[in-house]
């Protein structure tokens, strides 16, 4: 892709409409499927350092290797990496199109490059916060409880799992979907439960401080099995068909057993773990029914949507102050200055 001039996920995010593009990038997602006529198109996600960019890949689209000089047709529906493309780093040429009043992206052509030449791990996003910083906040966030809440966290939060946890996605879409997402979207959510819990205890409710950040810290530890970086987030096949709240209260009964918390202090985590999406409509199999629970439940959400506002307005046009519609947040934002 070098005799071209390709451009940054977050410059094409900006580009009127009718407007052609190169961008170059690590394949988050495909997903192969059919129109009503019965003919076979792409949906596909890149990401580069500064976010992804989804779009579809028609079947009139054209597919090269430039691997080899001169290039090479491909024909997708024979080649065997068509459907494996993820976590491989590819050349697109695209177009903002309009649909349904929303921008959208066509690409138009595919072109497979050198993987040595273009290393996809060098595309992967990573938080925009500094790691070093970020276990400092949380190793103090842990320092601030008591025991035997504050030692049985520095039991979790150690060796491999700390290593794993700490370059982990909090997600493949929606929000902190990039390495180290998950410690960033935890100390989020940590720190806004941590105010909530003030807060309620100046209001005269008893609220448990430990219980409150201990939950806030583990409440998403099941997205270790539920995510993977190959080297783009994946979603693994447990995190599919079981999902990261069955899966982190596993780990954690597990964690419980080994450290041999006190049944309470356990029993009012794994709460927190399972409860932590506040209903059952959006996956949590029982509702917030501590206000601990309650708590960590509303910072995690609050945190997921703070996040897809400040995605959401980035985007804006300058001059213009409602953004496009969030899908995920499901609505429009507003940047009133």
């Amino acid at each position: 892709m070098a005799e071209v001039e390709y451009l940054k996920t977050g410059a094409v995010r900006k580009l009127p409409r009718e407007s052609k593009f190169y961008c170059l990038g690590v394949v988050n997602k495909i997903i192969s499927k059919r129109d009503r006529n019965g003919k076979t198109y792409w949906e596909l996600s890149i990401m580069d350092e500064e976010g992804a960019l989804e779009g579809k890949i028609w079947g009139n689209a054209q597919w090269w290797d430039r691997r080899v000089e001169p290039q090479q047709s491909i024909d997708p529906l024979t080649w065997e990496l068509t459907t494996d493309l993820a976590g491989h780093s590819i050349g697109l040429l695209g177009q903002v199109v309009e649909f349904r009043g929303q921008s959208q992206y066509n690409f138009n052509a595919v072109f497979y490059v050198d993987q040595e030449r273009y290393k996809p791990h060098s595309f992967v996003q990573r938080s925009p916060f500094e790691e070093e910083d970020m276990e400092k906040d949380f190793r103090g966030m842990i320092e601030t409880c008591t025991s035997p809440i504050k030692d049985f966290l520095n039991f979790v939060f150690k060796g491999e799992f700390w290593e794993c946890f700490k370059v982990w996605p909090a997600a493949v879409s929606h929000h902190h979907a990039y390495v180290s997402g998950l410690l960033e979207h935890t100390l989020g959510v940590a720190r806004l439960a941590c105010s909530m819990a003030e807060a309620s205890s100046h209001s005269g409710y008893e609220v448990n401080r430990d219980i409150v950040i201990g939950g806030a810290l583990l409440h998403d530890i099941g997205k270790l099995d539920s995510y993977k970086l190959s080297p783009a987030p994946e979603m693994t096949v447990e995190g599919t068909v079981i999902d990261h709240i069955v899966l982190g209260y596993n780990r954690l009964a597990r964690l419980f057993e080994e450290y041999n918390l006190d049944q309470r202090y356990a029993s009012a985590l794994g709460h927190i773990v399972v409860s932590h999406h506040g209903s059952k409509e959006f996956g949590s199999p029982v509702v917030p029914a501590t206000p601990e629970a309650m708590i960590v439940s509303a910072a995690d959400e609050l945190d997921f949507k703070l996040y897809c506002w400040r995605d959401a307005v980035d985007q804006i046009d300058d001059g213009k102050e409602i953004s496009e519609w969030s899908y995920s947040a499901q609505r429009r934002f507003w940047k009133w200055e």
